[in-house]
């Protein structure tokens, strides 16, 4: 079974973002010397290890969509983590390209400048989105056909498949990871960091978009980056997929109603209506996880408590 190489370096795309920076933190810890690639439109440089203590991270701000300004680091790199992309779904809608060039053709170029360069892993973070409105539950990774819902999950889909033809046409080894929803610090989008901001601008009003009822699975992000390491170090397949999520639920009901207790209890919470929350929300999530807990791994955090715990993170974030 092949072992990563931490004589080599790892590039790390949107690893100023709020996952991206735990799996930076996560590999400098193993040894790696890092490589980060951030437009810092969503990352943030504070996120990142900084001074004497981090001799072996270097951060080049570019575009994905040029690879002219950033494809040197991958010369000579063991592996790239692919993190990179618009992490806002409601935004693909309003503007359709978007998810296009941010995501479909920056995977292309990261994938041929991982070719050009030899590098000979890549670990991709895609979503569950790409099951759109799957009738099975627990969603396993075999469930078709594949039918997105949204921009967002159509171009998560897409770069799936470039990962697996660069791995079968050129020798790339492939991770892919459909994660369901990932909370943690640093969160900046999404319904409890959207709910936080409601109530911030009105303390006596919560509106939630939908009839409530959407459940989908939370997985804390330390969790997350810990199931991606484990799978990275133990499967050996060109392409090696792995859904990435809890075995509870949390419905928007019982998220709205736990930020407006801890925000005090004194706003009054009211639904839009219908069962999704807007054109593309999947309002039924749960994957099924046997996979990556075949492999040793199990979520230290249940999707409720994580979601208990991303509340208090983004009230104390929201009060710097």
């Amino acid at each position: 079974m092949p072992v990563p190489d931490a004589s080599r370096p790892s590039v790390v795309t949107g690893g100023a973002g709020a996952i991206g920076s735990v799996v930076v933190r996560a590999l400098l810890g193993r040894g790696h010397e890092v490589r980060v690639i951030d437009n810092l439109s969503g990352g943030r440089r504070e996120r990142l290890p900084s001074g004497p203590g981090a001799p072996r991270l270097a951060l080049t701000v570019a575009d994905l969509r040029e690879p002219s300004a950033w494809a040197e680091a991958f010369r000579g790199a063991g592996e790239v983590w692919h993190l990179a992309a618009n992490p806002d779904i409601r935004l693909g809608t309003r503007d359709p390209r978007i998810d296009l060039d941010h995501g479909t053709v920056a995977t292309f170029h990261v994938l041929e400048a991982a070719r050009r360069f030899d590098v000979p892993r890549i670990l991709y973070a895609s979503s569950s989105v790409v099951y759109g409105l799957p009738d099975v539950f627990p969603t396993p990774e075999s469930y078709g056909p594949l039918l997105p819902q949204s921009q967002y999950g159509a171009s998560k889909l897409a770069a799936e498949g470039l990962c697996s033809a660069f791995a079968h046409s050129y020798g790339l080894r492939a991770f892919v990871f459909r994660f369901s929803n990932i909370i943690g610090p640093g969160m900046n989008h999404g319904v409890i960091f959207d709910f936080v901001a409601k109530l911030r601008g009105d303390p006596s009003r919560l509106e939630v978009l939908g009839d409530g009822r959407q459940a989908k699975s939370y997985v804390w992000v330390d969790d997350c980056v810990a199931a991606m390491l484990l799978a990275g170090d133990r499967a050996d397949a060109p392409v090696n997929l792995y859904n990435i999520g809890n075995d509870d639920r949390t419905s928007v009901r019982e998220i709205a109603e736990r930020v407006v207790r801890a925000l005090g209890g004194r706003a009054r919470v009211e639904y839009t209506g219908g069962a999704r929350g807007w054109a593309g929300d999947i309002p039924v999530q749960l994957l099924a996880t046997e996979r990556i807990r075949g492999l040793g791994w199990a979520p230290s955090l249940t999707s409720s408590q994580a979601v208990d715990r991303a509340i208090e993170v983004v009230i104390a974030e929201t009060r710097r």
